[in-house]
């Protein structure tokens, strides 16, 4: 049994092929540069050659047409027919505050989901887009939402009102929803196993540290804060975004430099973070060579993110009360080891201290690791995420009709024993060039 799931943005979907029976991921890509000019997508598949091929994709159809080709191609195809595909789950960004769960999508589910466009102007539209495109390409197979803002449903009204006229929420549901959903369940779940606790008993901070970023606090297994608000702007400094700034400035410069409502919103989603502080560089690899060899912007740059995700790991520790571990995920929190040793920097106090010389091994993406420091009264953990194997369970329970919310569900990937195959063999290859890296793999309690 295949399950396919999709991510769709403006102008790419990115996607992954799941054999459930096997538990094993078949293939992942993308197509990039979809509704452009040069669209193109790259294919990899287990045991085979990367398949890169360029195609124009007008439309999100074509691109997903584009996909279920390259499935069964004769050479680089993983399915022998679309058969074989018997449900597609779906990202979508933005549920507000109607959908507290993953969900099948109907033609109600469309519609109210089209209500919340105004929320996610960036995101939904493109949501949307992917869904009917695949639904007009396969229709004959159950397609289910997972929402990146359902994890969050289970936070506090103390920390999701803001202090503005109860109108605004009423009326506009102008609130902090969050996002990452999907990655802070995996991790939860994840660090619950690592820990030995039950899920439910766990207090964690979790840094989702990417080009979008964002900190979940977890209190008692469930979300009890996080750094994103109404929207994905809100909280960190990103690779464009500005995070948290002084609401005083958007007018400022509309009335100093003529700007309107949507070059704000352009500068501040497109223009900021810290490409907006370097003015050249967004990737943090890239910043991080510049830092080396001196660059002192670059350095500045990586002072301000990881000040920031101080800022937040000690607010959260306070919200929260008690701490088990500190968990770092997505692009910069597996990689971005300078990151994650200058945003503990000074938390020895709190319990939060981590081994500097693990901290500057642990670049993998197929290991769960363990970078506690001696005398660390919290656990350090670096868990690569995995949102798509969420997805695709959340998919397959939709469809048997099993699914529930995440408090009353036990995911196949928190038994002890659960191995990601192809991560356990990319994990060979890995140990083979950096043996160093068994010694700070996380162990079962």
């Amino acid at each position: 049994m295949v399950i396919l799931t999709l991510n769709c943005g403006s102008s790419s979907v990115k996607y992954q092929v799941y054999d459930w029976d096997r538990k094993d991921v078949l293939a992942t890509g993308i197509v990039e540069r979809v509704t452009q000019s040069g669209s193109s997508i790259t294919h990899k598949a287990r045991g085979k050659a990367d398949y890169t091929v360029e195609h124009e994709c007008p439309t999100h159809t074509v691109a997903i047409e584009l996909i279920l080709n390259t499935l069964v191609h004769p050479e680089a195809g993983v399915i022998k027919d679309m058969s074989g595909i018997k449900a597609v789950g779906h990202r979508m960004v933005h549920g507000g505050s109607k959908f507290a769960r993953s969900s099948l999508i109907t033609d109600d589910f469309l519609a109210t989901f089209r209500e919340l466009t105004d929320l996610a102007p960036l995101h939904n539209p493109a949501n949307l887009m992917g869904v009917e495109a695949a639904k007009a390409v396969l229709p004959n197979v159950p397609h289910c939402a997972i929402m990146d803002t359902a994890w969050h449903q289970t936070m506090p009204g103390l920390a999701y009102t803001y202090a503005l006229p109860k109108e605004w929420e009423e009326k506009y549901m102008v609130r902090r929803y969050g996002f990452h959903g999907t990655s802070f369940l995996y991790n939860a779940k994840r660090a619950a196993v690592l820990l030995g606790k039950d899920p439910f008993e766990a207090n964690l901070v979790i840094a989702h540290i990417g080009n979008g970023s964002s900190i979940n606090a977890v209190k008692n297994g469930v979300s009890y804060d996080t750094s994103m608000g109404m929207t994905p702007l809100e909280g960190l400094v990103m690779g464009t975004r500005s995070g948290d700034i002084d609401p005083g400035i958007v007018f400022h410069m509309m009335r100093k430099a003529g700007l309107h409502a949507s070059d704000v919103e352009k500068k501040l989603n497109k223009e900021s973070g810290v490409l907006g502080i370097t003015g050249k560089w967004a990737d943090r690899r890239d910043i991080e060579q510049a830092a080396e060899k001196g660059d002192p912007v670059a350095k500045l740059a990586q002072e301000i993110e990881s000040y920031r995700i101080k800022k937040y790991i000690g607010a959260y520790y306070a919200a929260l009360g008690r701490l088990d571990a500190l968990v770092f995920t997505a692009g910069v929190g597996e990689m971005g080891p300078v990151t994650r040793q200058l945003s503990t920097a000074g938390l020895e106090e709190l319990g939060i201290v981590i081994d500097q010389d693990k901290n500057a091994k642990a670049k993998c993406r197929n290991a769960e690791l363990d970078i506690t420091g001696k005398g660390s009264k919290v656990r350090v953990f670096v868990i690569p995420t995995d949102e798509e194997l969420v997805m695709t369970e959340d998919s397959y329970a939709l469809m048997k009709g099993s699914y529930e919310v995440h408090t009353k569900y036990r995911y196949f990937f928190q038994d002890r024993s659960y191995v990601n195959k192809s991560r356990a063999e990319g994990l060979v290859r890995d140990l083979e060039k950096k043996p160093y890296l068994k010694e700070i793999i996380a162990k079962l309690p």
